[in-house]
């Protein structure tokens, strides 16, 4: 029986490397249901599919930035090989290169998962310019609210205290 695909759940595996929302190798032959070194061995006899705006081979120092972000990545648990990180066209193409149902719906989720995070950036980005010609029309008395949102906006989630006594 396979599993339900959620494109939340994929959302968590997009990184941003190199000024481009990637996915890794051994995220996407999860989400495909085969071994990462599969997923590999057939990028590897189609090679030519993936060029460097498709594809690229992370740095030793970029891998071991991302265990450290990641947490669940263990050194010496994991391939001996630096992973394959692919932007959304080289996932596009994984399509054309694994041929099983499986991945085309895992194909779909993922398209799915790009088109939303391009949304809500876009949708930031909007709200940034409807702010600055806001800011643009009304008077420095107003500057105060217009400096607080933009702190919101910026602000990244603080973890939460536990509710209740606290000894």
């Amino acid at each position: 029986m396979s599993k339900m695909i959620v494109v939340e759940q994929i959302e968590r595996k997009i990184y941003f490397m190199r000024g481009m929302k990637v996915m890794l190798d051994k995220d996407l032959a999860e989400l495909y249901g085969v071994l990462t070194k599969n997923l590999n061995k057939a990028v590897t006899r189609n090679f030519d599919r993936f060029p460097a705006d498709f594809m690229i081979r992370l740095t030793k120092k970029e891998y071991d930035s991302l265990r450290f972000q990641i947490g669940t990545l263990k050194k010496g648990a994991h391939s001996k090989y630096l992973p394959y990180a692919f932007t959304e066209q080289g996932v596009a193409m994984l399509s054309g290169v694994l041929k099983s149902k499986r991945a085309v719906q895992v194909n779909i989720a993922i398209m799915r998962a790009f088109v939303r995070l391009r949304e809500i950036l876009s949708t930031h980005k909007e709200l940034a310019q409807k702010l600055n010609e806001l800011e643009k029309k009304y008077d420095a008395q107003f500057r105060a609210v217009f400096e607080a949102i933009r702190r919101l906006m910026t602000e990244e989630a603080k973890p939460k205290g536990k509710i209740g006594f606290h000894p």
